[in-house]
């Protein structure tokens, strides 16, 4: 027998299993890599992120990603020689990380490998009758593995989907093992380029578990950046700051079909990009509005939307509010967000995980429920281990 298949069959009996989780988002800032320390399973599952950092991507390489990325006709020969670059990329960045860590690859049980998503595509948004949901990850898993050497569990958003799920959010699978409490409720936020998060009531509420996509992350913040800053985000929101919120604008944004639709649902930087503000105000009203005004009437838009999906969850009930992802760096979207809550928005580290590394840890976890053999009832959400498996050799 394959001496991987031997190795993957005895996973489950380790005392503990070293994973590596990896996230690549749609922001396009690099590879996240985090070494997990992973033991048990389902609730009785204990983590810890042993290291973790971020490998920067070139220009170059994010441009190239971004001629596919959220569109809807591209072009297939480079679909198909992104996705064994990217495949070839992250293994060559991994076998950096684990030489600058003075690890080899007979230390690491597995890699969890998100891939890079470049098109998300649940049926309430393509509206075709004949299809079914969809989403697409691209980074070809065999090619991680025969380049590491490691055992690689990957398109973990598949299942998900096969089993009658929109592929997103998975945040809630690793959400509810880690981080549920019984002293409290909890509001898991992630604001990347889309924003999410995980309702978790204590055991004592009535109200059910729900993870669902809010809205806009920063995917309009950023891109209003780029066009107009010179800069790929907002630093600590000052740029938003020095303008002022155009609330007919705003008013206009918050109309969007997408916030009528009943939580859980999902969405993409195919819904929220800058064609939200183009579709709101004609040319002629835009030009009247400063960049200032604009951007901060793009942050103020992430925050109303955000916190609007979270009250229709957790109604009156109070909760902590726990954020990671980028947009938690940015201390103007944050306000905003807590005044529109009336909550504190404090970092993920003070549940014991650094906000960057969450959703890295998260993978690690997915594949670790896989290799266990379990299927998490979170009720909420298909029941089901998520993650094709690749074998080096």
């Amino acid at each position: 027998m394959n001496e991987f298949l031997i190795r993957l069959a005895n996973l489950y009996k380790k005392e503990s299993r070293l994973i590596i989780g990896l996230m690549s988002g749609t922001s396009l800032d690099g590879l996240d890599i985090a070494l997990c320390k992973i033991s048990g399973s389902g609730l009785q599952t204990k983590a810890e992120i042993l290291e973790f950092e971020t490998l920067p991507y070139t220009d170059d390489f994010k441009e190239d990603v971004r001629t596919v990325f959220s569109r809807r006709q591209t072009d297939l020969e480079k679909v198909t020689l992104l996705n064994a670059k990217i495949g070839t990329l992250h293994a060559d960045q991994i076998n950096l990380f684990l030489q600058k860590h003075h690890l080899s690859k007979n230390d690491i049980d597995c890699i969890a490998s998100h891939g890079q998503t470049i098109y998300h595509a649940p049926k309430r948004q393509h509206q075709l009758a004949d299809y079914p949901n969809g989403t697409l990850q691209i980074g070809d898993a065999d090619h991680i593995a025969v380049r590491t050497g490691i055992i690689t569990l990957s398109d973990f958003r598949q299942k998900h989907i096969a089993a009658g799920g929109e592929g997103a959010p998975l945040a809630l699978y690793g959400d509810y093992i880690l981080f549920s409490s019984d002293a409290e409720n909890r509001v898991l936020l992630n604001i990347g380029g889309i924003s999410n998060f995980s309702w978790l009531p204590r055991p004592a509420s009535m109200k059910p578990v729900v993870c669902t996509d809010a809205g806009p992350g920063n995917t309009l913040i950023d891109a209003l950046c780029k066009m107009y800053f010179h800069t790929s985000y907002d630093s600590n929101g000052d740029i938003a700051r020095s303008g002022t919120v155009n609330e007919k604008l705003l008013a206009k944004m918050l109309e969007h079909p997408f916030f009528m639709e009943s939580l859980p649902k999902t969405t993409g930087p195919e819904v929220f990009n800058l064609s939200v503000i183009d579709q709101a105000f004609d040319k002629e009203e835009l030009s009247k509005i400063s960049k200032n005004d604009l951007l901060s009437t793009a942050t103020q838009f992430t925050a109303v939307a955000t916190a609007n999906a979270i009250k229709a969850v957790a109604g009156d009930e109070p909760f902590g509010l726990y954020v990671s992802g980028g947009g938690a760096n940015n201390t103007f979207l944050m306000e905003k967000i807590s005044e529109q809550l009336h909550a504190e928005a404090r970092h993920m580290d003070e549940l014991g995980v650094a906000g960057d590394a969450k959703e890295a840890l998260l993978f690690a976890l997915l594949a670790n429920e896989t290799i266990c053999g379990s299927a998490l009832q979170t009720n909420a959400g298909p029941q089901v281990t998520m993650g094709k498996i690749s074998l080096p050799e």
